[in-house]
């Protein structure tokens, strides 16, 4: 029996069941993984499998053809998997080291409007810069802002009122 065969290590054995199954087994495997490359791998694979292990094959459960196909089968699936998970950290891993041109646009635009922000600030008095400081790169509320500085509420409120004035006047308005 052919089978036997293998188990023995017969090279001829291997040969013909390569040149019965190889076209089915490499068809099945490129319907699962719709890559010509993949399914050669797979059907490689598979081959190398049944000369290694020919003694897990049982005649008594399946036909030859039908333990090659579960075979291909799973093999094929798994590299699917294993195909899509490797895009998918790819693709992660270069979205997080390599910045869009969008991306470097953006950070280009936000300098460039921060430094007259920064300039605009700097020339604040400097309880004016604080309290809008506070209030609007630190996200605290007049009252927080007045209990932080130890001022009344209504002072809070008319210095970071004066401040924003102030860099209205000092920053260019949009065209």
């Amino acid at each position: 029996m052919l089978v036997d065969r293998l188990v023995a290590g017969d090279d001829a054995a291997l040969v013909l069941v390569y040149d019965d199954h190889a076209a089915y087994v490499c068809g099945l495997a490129q319907r699962v993984c719709r890559d010509r490359a993949l399914a050669e791998d797979v059907t490689q694979e598979v081959f190398v499998h049944l000369w290694q292990h020919a003694d897990g094959y049982d005649p008594t459960r399946a036909s030859l053809r039908t333990w090659l196909g579960m075979l291909t089968h799973r093999r094929a699936v798994d590299r699917v998997r294993s195909e899509h998970a490797r895009r998918r950290r790819e693709d992660r891993d270069h979205r997080r080291t390599v910045p869009s041109a969008w991306a470097i646009d953006d950070e280009v635009l936000r300098a460039a409007a921060t430094a007259p922000v920064a300039q605009a600030l700097a020339a604040l008095p400097s309880e004016q810069r604080r309290c809008v400081t506070l209030a609007y790169l630190e996200g605290l509320t007049f009252r927080q802002v007045a209990v932080e500085l130890g001022i009344p509420e209504g002072t809070a409120k008319s210095r970071i009122r004066l401040a924003l004035a102030k860099l209205a006047a000092a920053l260019p308005a949009d065209p």
